[in-house]
């Protein structure tokens, strides 16, 4: 049985929730947990619920706490310094963590890999303010 427009319209809007809904979880255990990140997770979110629920993507964006550095990302992809430092910082933490705690060298290697391209792109992104 083919799927029709409509369906899947809705397989791609629950897809998009899932993943807006991921990411916001993740982005709150980041608010907790210093090794994960909040902010990439809390853009990524706003992005999906975009996609699968404009009405989820305004609530995120007039937050408080995270609609300003939703908005500062979206007018300008900048990062101010203080979340730039954090980020580098916690990666390099995660990384030592990993290394103290005698990982495999080929997860080592993957988590190296990952966190210099996740490096190199937050370092490269215009400044923002704080």
């Amino acid at each position: 049985m083919p799927f029709t427009s409509a369906s899947r319209t809705k397989i791609k809007r629950g897809l998009w929730l899932l993943v807006g809904w991921t990411a916001l979880g993740l982005g709150a255990v980041g608010v907790v947990l210093p090794v994960l990140p909040t902010t990439p997770f809390v853009i990524l979110a706003a992005f999906a619920f975009g996609n699968g629920s404009p009405k989820l993507q305004k609530r995120l964006h007039d937050h408080r706490t995270f609609g300003p550095m939703i908005a500062e990302w979206n007018a300008t992809g900048a990062i101010a310094p203080k979340y730039k430092a954090i980020a580098v910082v916690m990666m390099a933490a995660a990384l030592t963590a990993s290394i103290l705690m005698g990982m495999r060298p080929m997860i080592i290697a993957i988590q190296s890999i990952c966190m210099i391209g996740a490096g190199t792109f937050v370092l490269t992104r215009p400044n923002g303010s704080a």
